[in-house]
């Protein structure tokens, strides 16, 4: 990663720090190293376990790490061509939908699944077809939604995967923890770099990435109720975006920064859960900081994710 940050400078590959007073800049596409570290520590599994002579069925594995590079690619050429500047945002909806291919082609997951309120569905060759794409399509624009504060995106994703862990331990399916082990090491060494302040940024790469891999470990490991669950945050913040549609407001989720660093709301309305942050967090101590916002939205994610582990798989 150090090397990186030097040579995103050199090559003025770097964003602007919008919540930071002044003219602060960092470099872009973190994200990619996270998704080949990731892929590199999955490989390595598979060698070892196919040079010991293990019957492993690499298939699931390999479909994986080609949805996480295909998404990760599209969120990198997005980053390269630059924020309000790269692919439109409907043209990146339907460029997810290729992502989806490695798990379609394969059969991925199976065709019984379990969701929230709706229950338990048999849907045949509707799963493959068209609720894997759709899944992993809403899983990675979804994750992309709740960003733009150092270090949110990253502790976001470990909470995520940290309540996944504990799931597919309950429920005896250990063989995930080979693809989540290396993903949350990786997220976990970039955080150092992510943290406030940043020094390098996820992007794009990160969000999309991220959010196919988890859509990827839901289908094939048969999780789907708790993964739609976990993302709740993420349904209210589509909520919020469309509230400000419906008001003539295609939004931002960064705040209006004041000089001594501190974050005022920047719309009347809140039209993301960032926004919300910020009038919470204000409303309580008078000053909203940045580091503020990323703690009270992992609190909420904190409390999403293990409310949804309770209420799914131990019954409370």
């Amino acid at each position: 990663m150090d090397w990186w940050l030097k040579t995103a400078h050199r090559l003025g590959f770097t964003g602007r720090d919008m919540n930071k007073p002044g003219e602060v800049y960092v470099a872009e596409a973190g994200g990619l190293w996270v998704i080949l570290s990731t892929v590199f520590g999955i490989m390595v599994y598979i060698a070892i376990e196919r040079y010991g002579d293990a019957r492993l069925d690499v298939i699931p594995l390999l479909s994986i790490t080609t949805t996480l590079l295909l998404a990760g690619l599209l969120g990198f050429f997005d980053d390269l061509l630059g924020w309000k500047k790269g692919i439109t945002p409907l043209k990146r909806v339907f460029l997810t939908i290729p992502v989806a291919l490695p798990l379609m082609v394969v059969k991925a997951g199976t065709s019984v699944i379990e969701l929230p309120i709706i229950g338990t569905l048999e849907l045949g060759l509707l799963y493959p077809l068209l609720v894997v794409p759709i899944g992993v399509l809403g899983a990675a624009n979804a994750f992309n939604m709740i960003a733009g504060y150092n270090g949110l995106e990253a502790t976001q994703a470990l909470i995520i995967l940290s309540t996944t862990v504990i799931l597919v331990v309950a429920t005896n399916r250990i063989d995930a923890l080979y693809v989540i082990a290396p993903v949350i090491a990786s997220i976990s060494i970039f955080l150092l770099y992510n943290k406030y302040p940043a020094k390098c940024f996820p992007g794009n790469s990160f969000t999309y990435g991220f959010g196919a891999l988890y859509a990827s470990l839901a289908i094939y490991w048969n999780f789907e109720k708790y993964a739609v669950s976990s993302f709740t945050l993420y349904f209210i913040e589509l909520a919020l975006f469309i509230r400000g549609l419906m008001n003539g407001v295609y939004k931002e989720n960064f705040g209006r920064v004041q000089p001594d660093g501190s974050l005022l709301p920047p719309y009347d309305k809140s039209y993301s859960i960032t926004h919300v942050a910020i009038k919470a967090v204000s409303r309580l101590r008078g000053k909203c900081f940045e580091k503020d916002v990323v703690l009270f939205i992992t609190l909420l994610q904190l409390i999403v994710s293990t409310t949804s582990l309770l209420l799914i798989y131990v019954r409370v």
